[in-house]
């Protein structure tokens, strides 16, 4: 038995997606806005990037921790609210992320790991996403 199928078995038995996906949604959300505070602190100088305060990084690498500060507390605030545009600048910045550690890692690095957790968490935002879609339609 594939896994879809037993997904499929488990839709047909009634078990909540929609809430399943609201869950992973606020959890998802959380990690955003813990992100965002992480980036904010390298901002105002609580944290440092491999030594370095954020007036002394590169001019991208600090273009990276603001940009990426506003969009993790914004996404995350989004997600939280379970707001259409929320879901929509996760999937923005999660895509920029990956794009960041693959097509610009000679100037970002390489970042296996944040690469697959943003896939698979994008993986299985769809995988609910559409079983709980095909829930709502029954």
């Amino acid at each position: 038995m594939s896994m879809l199928q037993s997904l499929g078995d488990m839709v047909k038995k009634g078990l909540p997606f929609v809430g399943i996906l609201h869950g992973f949604l606020r959890v998802v959300a959380v990690l955003a806005i813990i992100s965002g505070l992480l980036q904010w602190a390298r901002i105002i100088g609580f944290s440092t990037w491999q030594g370095l305060h954020f007036l002394e990084m590169p001019l991208e690498w600090q273009c990276v921790v603001v940009f990426f500060g506003v969009l993790d507390l914004v996404a995350g605030i989004g997600l939280w609210l379970l707001a259409n545009w929320g879901t929509v600048i996760w999937l923005f910045l999660s895509l920029s992320k990956v794009v960041m550690h693959t097509a610009f890692a000679s100037t970002f690095g390489r970042a296996p790991l944040e690469n697959v957790f943003y896939i698979c968490a994008i993986a299985i935002y769809l995988i609910l996403l559409y079983f709980s879609e095909r829930e709502g339609r029954h």
